[in-house]
């Protein structure tokens, strides 16, 4: 069974174990590198204030007590419109419908303040995190992210309308 654990502040430990663990064995999924969050980027105050963003709503899905999986809804600058961020499943919790009760949450969330749209930005090339967002009712705007760390490919934007 998948448990959701709502992350605050004082939960960083937890957070930095599962993000570092994501950022080394899927760097091409994300616009951090791992050398971002080591070494001088590796700080308390750093973990905390990402968890800290204003609003933010940050998780962990938990498979037999263990996490296997995270995500955080943050808001934009635009009104009505929040954003599904740091999306990550480990290999452990694939194929167990871990990706697809992550993105229930934070569309859950979404709703809970208001938000008429949830959009995410996701890498090109990236099969397996394109079919979880199309199976739950993302669609590709056509619009260009920003340049991913190897300069070459970009994120594609998707969005859900979460209004009925």
């Amino acid at each position: 069974m998948i448990e959701t654990r709502v992350l605050s502040e004082g939960d960083w430990k937890m957070w930095r174990e599962l993000r570092l663990a994501a950022l080394a064995e899927a760097a091409y999924a994300f616009g951090a590198q791992l050398a971002d969050w080591q070494g001088e980027g590796d700080r308390e105050e750093r973990w905390r204030g990402r968890l800290a963003i204003p609003g933010s709503y940050n998780i962990l899905a938990m498979l037999d007590g263990q996490p296997v999986g995270m995500a955080s809804g943050v808001p934009t600058d635009q009104d009505g419109v929040v954003e599904l961020i740091s999306m990550y499943v480990a290999p452990v919790g694939r194929g167990r419908s871990v990706g697809d009760h992550l993105v229930r949450a934070v569309e859950q969330w979404a709703r809970l303040v208001g938000a008429g749209t949830l959009r995410l930005a996701v890498v090109e090339g990236n099969k397996s995190a394109w079919a979880l967002y199309q199976r739950n009712g993302f669609r590709d705007t056509g619009e260009l992210g920003d340049l991913m760390p190897d300069g070459v490919r970009r994120e594609h934007i998707m969005v859900k309308s979460l209004v009925a």
